[in-house]
């Protein structure tokens, strides 16, 4: 990858955390006068976006971007009021850029549909202000201003490039403001031999025509100059002259030392007109030819503190002195067996031990390096409560607790879906409507709480409301009614509310964009499961429901518990396992000659043979003769049986889909110590597999 595409890809990640701070900040801006430090938060991130798009030629962004620039420029001046109205058009221009922003990073066109719906609005609530090289152009003639001729002198520091500031960049930006016409200087360019290809030894004097330019309009433009890389000087209709030198570099990322083709090739002091709109559609060609030999997509990156990879590197220092230890005592141990002398054997126990230790410290180490705080996730969550409560005309207190929680980065992406689509229906379904509420003597503004913390070697996260609960009566009536269950069923209260997640199952009546508590929520469980995880739901009608999502800490590595079963080893992850217990044959119950039932104190548990599921031939057939692993998943519990246990160990997953083919029950494959491979079990999937007769007799028996 060139340096020119390292800095693009910055470029984007940098642009997507600051619309990030932009929704936070727009979400957090109450109505009013504006409040100035979210103001000019908010305003900040756009004009870094703004600023960096026109380094690349995304003129798009940056026209789109001067438009809400403008408008927040407005409101931190206090020349405007922030109203619901704003607010939200200024959310939709998030969602534009973001989208924006998206297509680039996959070279995809960008959607100028939707983008031109968006900035109207944004104009029309300027009041008609132009806004954007297309607006002015277009609506030049009917300002309703005069126009003002700017003269701009731009005197650099020889370092200027060094500084990863770069000329073409502010030309573009004042391409939209007005006609620009450039004009180079270069007397002062030095003797070939002298040249120095870092040092700038460019002037240049601009002329900037447009209407209704102040001088603050062109001043801004020069933010992205370093107050002790160059001399600027405006003069104009406004002001007499005006010394602009900034002290705050916006932009972090060194831009390549380029300049305009137009000022290189031109005589001393002879005009020259940069096209900005050309430059752009070259420089994305260029972009994109270079990144796209091999179809290759940008890979994702991510943050990490320095504290961990400064404890990697320590522990990799370890590693390295144990080893220079351990290649010693080969050189000595066949002398000392020679001598009778078995000193070697204890060192070398001693080094062993260190080297596992290191090795499982690494380990962890990198593994922890993959770790991003949960609020990865939950911050898309107030941008959900915002737009669901306000088409639904409800009032929502979101609260986050233990957003610092870290969970594995590939976790936290596959989990924000299902916790959107837990959120959006806690809202919908879960909390009443504030009349609702208050007739019922609860405050009309509903709460929803979403917490994540650690219990045991898991991660929960719970979404909480304190609406209306689900009733088992209305779900069991629907599930009579689609055919999911008999009219003449025996199940409790925890089995019938389980119903939501059964494919298809809803107690919606009528169906919206915001699905119904239940629509969907057989796909939130399935992804759950193939994070290695659970979801169950606990509710309280007329208090509320808190649905709990239980994660191992990481996808790659889990501590197992080895089994035998006849002459095969099986992994069972060790979270899922209650207890084990030796097999007492007078609480065997079978049911309808096939079904085995387990007492295990006051609860009757599905036995699941394990070799019959799996095929294995040499295996134990009497329950007397073995163990049951009691395992739980979803608040069901199961007994499987298996020859005996061995030891645990901590196994590195392997995917069978990936590298094999997918099998029900497995949720993959591990390398032993001995070199033998082992599967490991789907504790999920088996548990699932049977409790569709356990529904029907459990209860009976």
């Amino acid at each position: 990858m060139d340096m020119m595409e390292t800095f693009r890809l910055t470029y984007l990640e940098e642009s997507f955390e600051g619309l990030d701070v932009m929704e936070n900040g727009l979400l957090e801006l109450p109505p009013g006068v504006p409040d100035n430090e979210k103001i000019n938060e908010i305003f900040r991130a756009a004009h870094s976006i703004k600023g960096g798009s026109g380094t690349f030629g995304f003129s798009e962004i940056a026209g789109f971007t001067h438009v809400l620039e403008t408008l927040l420029d407005e409101m931190r001046d206090g020349r405007r009021d922030v109203t619901q109205d704003s607010i939200d058009a200024m959310l939709a221009a998030v969602d534009v850029l973001r989208d924006m922003l998206t297509k680039l990073q996959n070279r995809n066109p960008i959607d100028e549909v939707k983008a031109g719906i968006v900035q109207r609005r944004l104009e029309t609530i300027l009041g008609g202000h132009q806004a954007g090289v297309e607006h002015k152009e277009t609506n030049a003639n009917d300002a309703g201003g005069s126009e003002g001729n700017w003269n701009i002198q731009i005197v650099p520091e020889k370092g200027l490039l060094q500084t990863g500031n770069e000329p073409i960049r502010i030309f573009r930006e004042l391409e939209t403001l007005g006609d620009l016409t450039v004009t180079a200087d270069w007397v002062d360019l030095p003797d070939p031999s002298l040249f120095e290809p870092e040092s700038l030894y460019l002037k240049w004097n601009l002329t900037l025509s447009g209407n209704d330019l102040k001088t603050d309009d062109i001043a801004e433009v020069f933010e992205w100059i370093n107050g002790d890389g160059a001399q600027i000087t405006i003069t104009g209709s406004e002001t007499a002259a005006v010394q602009a030198q900034n002290t705050e570099v916006i932009t972090k990322s060194p831009m390549p030392n380029t300049e305009p083709k137009a000022a290189l090739n031109a005589e001393p002091k002879a005009e020259a007109k940069v096209d900005a709109k050309v430059e752009s559609k070259l420089d994305v060609k260029s972009s994109a030819d270079t990144t796209n030999k091999g179809n290759k997509q940008p890979e994702g990156s991510i943050r990490v503190d320095l504290f961990k990879i400064d404890q990697m590197v320590n522990l990799v220092g370890e590693l390295v002195i144990t080893q220079s230890m351990l290649s010693q005592f080969g050189e000595h141990a066949e002398q000392g067996m020679a001598d009778g002398n078995t000193d070697w054997i204890d060192k070398l126990k001693e080094g062993l031990t260190h080297l596992e230790r290191h090795t499982r410290e690494l380990q962890e180490s990198v593994m922890n390096i993959r770790m991003l705080p949960v609020s990865f996730a939950f911050n898309r969550m107030p941008r959900i409560v915002h737009d669901v409560s306000q088409k639904l005309g409800k009032q929502i207190d979101l609260v986050m607790e233990g957003e610092g929680t870290e969970l594995d980065k590939t976790m936290l992406e596959q989990l924000t879906d299902p916790l959107v689509h837990i959120v959006r229906n806690s809202i919908d379904h879960g909390i009443e409507s504030p009349a609702v509420r208050a007739a019922a003597g609860k405050p009309e503004m509903g709460t929803v709480k979403m917490a994540a913390f650690h219990q045991g070697g898991n991660i929960l996260i719970q979404i909480t409301d304190d609406g209306a609960g689900i009733n088992h009566e209305r779900i069991a009536a629907k599930a009579i009614e689609k055919g999911v269950i008999e009219a003449d069923h025996n199940m409790s209260r925890e089995e019938i509310i389980d119903l939501i997640f059964h494919p298809g199952f809803s107690t919606a009546d009528v169906v919206s964009d915001i699905s119904g508590r239940g629509v969907g929520m057989d796909v939130v469980r399935r992804n759950i499961r193939g994070l290695g995880g659970s979801v169950d739901v606990k509710t309280t009608v007329g208090v509320g429901s808190v649905f709990t999502i239980r994660l191992p800490l990481t996808l790659a590595i889990l501590d197992g518990q080895l089994c035998s079963v006849g002459s095969q080893t099986y992994v069972f992850p060790l979270v899922s396992i209650i207890e084990s217990i030796q097999v007492d044959k007078s609480l065997i119950k079978v049911i309808a000659g096939e079904t085995e039932l387990y007492k295990l104190r006051d609860t009757y548990i599905p036995v699941i043979r394990l070799h019959k599921k799996l095929g294995v031939d040499d295996a134990q057939e009497d329950l007397a003769n073995g163990l049951l692993v009691v395992v739980e998943d979803g608040g069901q519990r199961a007994g499987v049986f298996v020859d005996d246990l061995l030891g645990q160990q901590q196994v590195v997953i392997k995917s069978l889909e990936n590298n094999f083919m997918k099998i029900k029950g497995i949720a993959g494959a591990t390398i032993l110590g001995d070199g033998t491979v082992s599967l490991i079990l789907d504790v999920s999937e088996t548990v699932l597999s049977h409790r569709g007769g356990v529904h029907s007799h459990s209860h009976a028996a």
